[in-house]
């Protein structure tokens, strides 16, 4: 059930990086063997995600995008984490899915797709499987997961390659994130939920409201209503703080305004987006996870 080593091309950067068990050379810096960072019930995705019993998180280390604001820094780049085998890991979302959580929720999965396809090939959990991700994705690695994947809850960072090149280390990344986007709909198709309001199937698209960037996000906004009208659904975030590398980036190096929020809020709604909408309220670092795998 072991994975050997391999070459990997699973996401855009496509490194060709030889990955042994405990270490690769690629930019997520990742061997074969998961890398995990917490798991535990999480209360703080969506409603439809999280519910009352919450959502059984996966939080893998290592990242495909180099994100210089991102909040868990510390296991995106830093790679704090431990290592597991696939079965220990099989083991641990077992006992997540015994606590009666509502889904299991695996973040920033992209450099663990021949984990994940191992893993629930040989174990179907019986709840919902989330693919958590930054919206960075190869729609061909995304179809080897046709089948596995219930839910997926991806990111739509940016329209703008200037702002994803110097934010994100990922100048094509709008290239690549709007035909995963489109494949991961075409996987789950519209929204299902049960009796109870959560999630079954279907996709999320998250933004998240950067400062002095409404114009990228009311762009991104008018394109998910454009591609894919109603059969997704959108969240958009306000809880951004600046955190890992932001400060090197002063035009980011604080929360957004009341102005900036209420001037993507209003573009929001007039377009009709169906989804989720966070207050500025949610921009605080209790959100962040304590990182108890180290």
């Amino acid at each position: 059930m072991e994975l050997n080593e391999y070459i990997c091309t699973l996401c855009p950067r496509e490194c060709a990086a030889l990955r042994s068990e405990q270490s690769g050379s690629g930019f997520c810096g990742m061997g074969t063997l998961p890398k995990v960072a917490r798991i535990a019930p999480h209360f703080w995705e969506e409603p439809c995600i999280s519910g009352t019993k919450g959502s059984g998180t996966v939080f893998f280390s290592g990242c495909v995008l180099g994100c210089v604001f991102c909040q868990n820094d510390q296991i995106s780049r830093k790679k704090q984490g431990r290592v597991m085998t696939v079965s220990e890991l099989t083991e641990e979302i077992k006992k997540l899915t015994a606590q009666g959580v509502h889904n299991i929720n695996l973040v920033s999965p992209t450099p663990y797709i021949e984990t994940i396809i191992t893993l629930f090939s040989a174990y179907r959990p019986n709840v919902p499987v989330v693919y958590n991700t930054g919206g960075y994705e190869k729609a061909e690695s995304l179809r080897r997961l046709e089948g596995i994947v219930d839910i997926y809850l991806p990111d739509l960072k940016y329209i703008d390659s200037e702002k994803s090149s110097r934010y994100s280390c990922a100048g094509n990344y709008a290239e690549y994130a709007l035909p995963a986007i489109r494949e991961m709909l075409r996987q789950t198709g519209k929204p299902q939920f049960d009796e109870n309001g959560i999630l079954q199937k279907g996709t999320i698209v998250r933004h998240l409201i950067l400062p002095q960037n409404t114009k990228n996000s009311i762009k991104v906004l008018q394109t998910l209503k454009s591609e894919f009208g109603d059969d997704i659904l959108v969240s958009l975030m306000a809880q951004y703080i600046p955190m890992g590398r932001a400060s090197d980036f002063p035009e980011i190096d604080r929360r957004i305004t009341k102005r900036e929020y209420e001037k993507v809020l209003d573009e929001y709604d007039r377009l009709g987006l169906n989804g989720f909408v966070q207050e500025r309220s949610s921009a605080t670092k209790d959100f962040v996870p304590d990182w108890n795998l180290l």
